[in-house]
């Protein structure tokens, strides 16, 4: 196997729009890539950073696994399986953190963002998981990880953990592979519907903001014929587009879906009405979308179905992590029956 790649998200909210368009999209592409292996992850251990209810952790973590699968992700071809279902995340992960300098987590970005003014009494696990990001990625030894712009930082940190490793307990050869982000072409970056400045995100508090993977085909009209736009026709071409967010982002969202670039979608809307564009990206999402909610509800009828599909993702994510992990600790000194 020429490539492992591992990606995951958070079974924090429900999917949204671009959850798919950034990131579902491309894992299914991936998987018919020439001597590639796929592991996706449902990362319930990062979920926890922050409050949580405990059921509603369990019932996110099927219906992420759901979207997955809704999406085109195959069980039979690629990984599927719930983070805290292979203990060795975690286990490496604390081996980790004795290794890595505190400097290196005061450069991270996003826990300044996410703690904001209660950094005091934000937790540790909040703090320190780009490390248990790091051990998500190392424990499988993958060679790529998908990742968008808000974490590269943590890709590289991941990349400094290996290249520690493997000097100060391999002589400098490559246990850990250093990891490469995998460029999927033009990224596809969705904002919100009421806010263009915005990523679109599943955390964000109003869900007008965004288009959910469970959304039905009267929401998603509504949602777009409400979402902000401004008292100009729509542009025609990019200068007319300079400085109008909430105008881009639409032509941006018709123009993936669509698999056309923006240019070809302001040839077609340039000069029209909103309500042009609105009533046909709503026609085109439901179209894209209304099979992958179709699908959803399928599988979260029966949760049994979902529960058998991650159990066996993580015995063969298991199979792959436990060697690497006897590996580290013997590399260590631990003593190992």
């Amino acid at each position: 196997m020429s490539k492992r790649i591992l990606s995951c998200m958070q079974p924090t909210n429900r999917l949204q729009l671009g959850n798919y368009l950034g990131a579902l999209r491309n894992w299914v592409n991936l998987q018919d890539e020439a001597a590639t292996e796929c592991l996706y992850g449902v990362v319930d251990l990062h979920a926890i950073t922050v409050p949580h209810d405990a059921q509603a952790l369990r019932n996110a973590t099927r219906e992420t696994a759901a979207a997955y699968i809704a999406a085109g992700v195959d069980p039979k071809r690629s990984y599927i399986f719930a983070q805290s279902a292979v203990p060795a995340h975690s286990q490496l992960s604390w081996l980790f953190m004795t290794q890595t300098p505190m400097g290196w987590l005061n450069r991270m970005t996003q826990f300044k963002e996410k703690a904001g003014k209660n950094k005091e009494k934000a937790s540790l696990g909040l703090y320190g998981y780009p490390v248990l990001m790091a051990a998500d990625i190392l424990v499988y030894k993958a060679t790529h990880v998908p990742v968008g712009d808000d974490q590269k930082q943590h890709l590289e940190l991941a990349r400094d953990i290996a290249q520690s490793f493997n000097q100060k307990y391999c002589d400098g050869e490559e246990f850990f592979p250093l990891p490469d982000p995998v460029i999927t072409g033009e990224a596809t970056r969705v904002m919100s519907l009421r806010d263009g400045t915005q990523k679109m995100s599943k955390s964000a508090e109003s869900d007008m903001t965004r288009i959910n993977l469970t959304d039905d085909a009267d929401v998603i009209a509504n949602k777009f014929k409400k979402a902000k736009t401004d008292a100009l026709p729509i542009p025609a071409n990019d200068a007319e587009g300079a400085g109008r967010a909430e105008a881009m982002n639409l032509i941006g969202i018709y123009a993936a879906l669509n698999d056309q670039s923006k240019e070809q979608v302001m040839n077609q809307f340039g000069g029209q009405q909103f309500s042009a564009l609105k009533t046909a990206l709503s026609n085109l999402a439901v179209a894209k979308l209304g099979p992958i909610t179709a699908r959803m509800n399928d599988l979260m009828s029966d949760p049994t179905e979902i529960d058998k599909i991650l159990a066996a993702g993580a015995e063969k994510a298991n199979a792959l992590a436990s060697p690497t992990l006897d590996d580290v600790m013997t590399r260590m000194g631990f003593w190992l029956r």
